[in-house]
């Protein structure tokens, strides 16, 4: 009985070790894994996290793209970025729709942010001048 206890015991804690969930960013706190600044943006945050449940988070998404230049994305499982009409919220950055746009700064200088629906997209196309990309798009432009 010991031992079907024992072995029940890792089975679990090994599912729990390669859960494929994003971690929470503590903002403030927690460093980027591309260029180690302090992640204090909630509108240019992003994060990716491995087939093996690893999470990788970043102060911008042009950081995470540079990233993924680096790794490539056949072991990525998530790819997250954050809505910037939304600070906090996160994103499937596939599917986001991304705006480069010299009026508004995101951390790392690219002028990147992520937006979850073309309406709020737009909103900020009538303020400001910018190109909008989709997810192949953004990739092509960083090379992946």
């Amino acid at each position: 009985m010991k031992k079907y206890s024992m072995i029940l015991w890792l089975l679990s804690i090994f599912m729990a070790s390669c859960k494929i969930d994003p971690q929470p960013i503590a903002y403030g706190t927690d460093g980027c894994h591309f260029c180690s600044m302090t992640i204090v943006d909630k509108q240019h945050a992003s994060q990716i996290v491995t087939h093996k449940g690893k999470a990788f988070k970043f102060d911008a998404v042009e950081c995470m793209m540079n990233h993924l230049n680096d790794i490539g994305t056949d072991q990525i499982s998530l790819f997250l970025v954050a809505d910037y009409s939304r600070p906090g919220e996160f994103l499937n950055a596939m599917e986001a729709i991304y705006l480069i746009s010299p009026d508004i700064p995101s951390p790392m200088g690219e002028f990147l942010s992520a937006f979850g629906t073309q309406s709020d997209l737009d909103k900020i196309l009538s303020e400001h001048d910018g190109d909008q990309l989709n997810w192949e798009q953004l990739k092509l432009r960083f090379k992946i």
